[in-house]
């Protein structure tokens, strides 16, 4: 695989690709710190281990498509509260796709008068990721 441009790049929630997207920010892992720093210690440096990880959220933004399935899935996930599995697919010339459970938290539109009707949804990852080779199509 090589290096590539985004164009190309995917968002499928419960198997919906999600039109008219301009940008997808996410996935941003992180562990907590976990101190295990002793009384007894002598060395005066703190020990520390990563303790439980946090995958963040995964935010996207772009145009509002009144006929759009997966822009419409998001904004019933966001009313059920409901968790499903979503896919970031990057272009065939990186092969890679993360697959995530999340469920969505924030949903936006917005109207200006130099540009067209846009939106931006959050989406909450619950669990782990998994960044693996993207399935030959």
């Amino acid at each position: 695989m090589a290096k590539s441009r985004a164009l190309g790049t995917t968002l499928k929630v419960n198997s919906k690709a999600v039109g008219g997207l301009t940008t997808i920010n996410g996935i941003e892992i992180s562990a907590e710190t976990v101190d295990l720093t002793a009384l007894d210690n002598a060395t005066g440096y703190r020990e520390k281990e990563p303790g439980f990880k946090d995958a963040g959220e995964v935010t996207v933004s772009g145009y509002l498509d009144g006929s759009d399935q997966g822009q419409d899935e998001m904004y019933t996930l966001l009313n059920s509260g409901a968790t499903t599995t979503c896919n970031i697919v990057f272009p065939a010339k990186i092969g890679k796709t993360w697959t995530f459970t999340a469920g969505v938290s924030r949903f936006v539109t917005g109207a200006g008068l130099e540009g067209g009707v846009t939106f931006e949804a959050t989406l909450l990852v619950s669990g782990q990721p998994v960044l693996a080779a993207s399935a030959s199509e």
